[in-house]
This record gives structure tokens, C-alpha cells and sequence, in this order.
């Protein structure tokens, strides 16, 4: 498998900033987002959790799920894939396999917490943090372990625990353990916000969570402050839902629906690439043999 989606992901690390990075919570949001001209896509792990099992975040979700919809996203997309692992699926031992595993499925980062296991939504509260220590051997485990440059997030969830200082402390911890990327999930002051890539020496994301707990900057503003990326892990899935209530609330309430309230037939099948295959099918179809075959000498 090409890992040209990985050094994408890197250059952009190191060109540019305030790349907004929209939450894939399946393929078909993953092909849209690439189809809407973003530059790198987010598998969340809350939208997986929340579409895929219909369930919170509450560390329901598993590797095994994790690497099927890694595999069917980058089956149908070549941007860089940032994949939400939670807290590794276990300890450090476990970590070296969740990254075996989802490198070969062709994830171009992961992303791992510091929070106990099950983990929580950063934004909701009773959130309980491993050791930082812990966490820095699960650092190494997934640097040690990648075999094709993959880039390693680590997030952070100390400031809803211990409080901003120690979010960047464990921050700087992490970043010497070798994380390429950290995330410390919900500052809850703009102040504390922009102080973040100030502080930390390497690339930093932040999480716009629509009514959440960090103060919401527009993709200009994060960029000036410093931040390479800007992730809206769940846009899509809001939207989604949004859509989805509001056009069965109609069905519901009028029994029938017009083609105008929702997207056409020939957008959907645009969108999962049905030209293609119909290409496809007629490149690679069977057409009778002339005569009986037999070629004669």
C-alpha cells in the first residue's frame, strides 16, 4: 500500500497552519468531506461510537470496528486519515498491535489519550487520567512500533482533571516521548486557548466542539495563534442527524416526501462513485467467444 497519504499529512504539519480537519463518522461522510475539497479527514471515534453503535462515548467502540471502517474509508479516499484510538485498546503492549493493525489498514496518524479506560467524551465530566508516565510508555510503544512514518497525536485531558498547567506539563511530556502532533482537549478560557501553540514545541490541533466546553475561533484566528489543525470531529454527524429529523419529521407529519427535500437520487450514486463501476462492468464483462473457440493451426 502507497503511504503517499502519510507524507501529505506530514508536509502539511510542516507548511501550513489552521488546516481544518472535518470527523468522518463512516466512508460515505469520508468521501463527501474529499468530494467538498478538505485537505485530510478525521475518523472520530465518538461519531463511530454514535452512528455506527448508536451509543455514547463512553469507550464502547473497539479495534476490530476501528480497522474495518480505516480499511472501507481508505478504500474510497487518498487523503491522510487521522484515526481517533482512544486510549490504545489497553497498555502499552496493546498499543504496539492497535498501530501494526491500523497502519496496514492505511491510517496516516493516530491519535491517543491520556484518560483511564473506558474513556469519556473530553467534553463530558467525571473524565479519570492515567499516570503520565503510563501514557508517555504508550508514546514510545506507538513510535517504536509504526513502520511506515506514521504520524502519532497525544492527547491530553488533564485541564478538566488537574488543570491547564498540568495539561501542557503532560503536553511536553508527551512531545519528548516522541508525539509528533499534541491535542489538549478543552481549554476552557480563550486565554489558556492561545497560549497553547505558544508553549508547546510541536504542531498543536484543537477540537472546535459545538457546544462544548473550549471557546469556538474561526479557522483565520487559529491559524495566527499557531494551531496546525483545526478539528470539527463531529460536524458531519450533527449535520447529519439534523438532516435526517427534520426530513422524517416531514414524512411523518405528511405521509409522503418530494424529491426536493432531500439530496436527488443521481447526487447519491455520484457520491459512492456508480459511474465507475458501470465502467467497470462494461470494461470487465464476459462477451462470447467468435465461433467455438478453438483457434486453428
Amino acid at each position: 500500500m502507497s503511504t503517499s497519504h502519510i507524507q501529505m499529512l506530514r508536509a502539511m504539519l510542516r507548511e501550513e497552519k489552521g488546516v481544518i480537519l472535518p470527523g468522518a463518522p463512516n466512508a460515505l461522510a469520508a468521501r463527501i468531506i474529499a468530494d467538498l475539497g478538505f485537505k485530510a479527514v478525521y475518523l472520530t471515534g465518538a461519531g463511530l461510537t454514535n452512528m455506527h453503535l448508536g451509543l455514547p462515548d463512553l469507550g464502547f467502540i473497539d479495534l476490530t470496528q476501528v480497522a474495518d471502517h480505516v480499511m472501507a474509508i481508505r478504500c474510497v479516499i487518498d487523503l491522510p486519515l487521522v484515526v481517533d484510538i482512544d486510549t490504545g485498546f489497553g497498555n502499552a503492549i496493546n498499543v504496539t498491535h492497535t498501530v501494526r493493525i491500523l497502519e496496514q489498514a492505511g491510517a496516516s496518524a493516530i491519535q491517543i489519550e491520556d484518560q483511564h479506560a473506558p474513556k469519556r467524551c473530553g467534553h463530558f465530566d467525571g473524565k479519570e487520567l492515567v499516570s503520565p508516565e503510563e501514557m508517555v510508555g504508550k508514546i514510545r510503544a506507538a513510535v517504536d512500533t509504526r513502520r511506515q512514518d506514521l504520524v502519532v497525536i497525544a492527547r491530553t485531558d488533564a485541564c478538566a482533571v488537574e488543570g491547564f498547567e498540568a495539561a501542557i506539563e503532560r503536553a511536553s511530556r508527551y512531545i519528548e516521548a516522541g508525539a509528533d502532533v499534541t491535542f489538549i482537549e478543552a481549554p476552557q478560557s480563550l486565554e489558556d486557548l492561545k497560549a497553547i501553540p505558544r508553549r508547546l514545541k510541536a504542531p498543536q490541533l484543537v477540537n472546535m466542539v459545538l457546544g462544548g466546553k473550549t471557546p469556538i475561533i474561526d479557522q483565520k484566528a487559529a491559524a495566527e495563534v499557531g494551531f496546525s489543525l483545526v478539528l470539527y470531529a463531529n460536524a458531519a454527524l450533527q449535520g447529519a442527524v439534523h438532516g435526517m429529523q427534520s426530513t422524517l419529521s416531514v414524512l411523518k407529519q405528511n405521509g409522503i416526501l418530494d424529491e426536493g427535500a432531500v439530496t436527488s437520487f443521481a447526487e447519491r450514486q455520484r457520491l459512492v462513485g456508480k459511474q465507475d463501476f458501470d465502467l467497470m462492468e462494461a470494461r470487465y464483462a464476459a462477451h462470447p467467444a467468435s465461433g467455438n473457440g478453438h483457434s486453428r493451426g
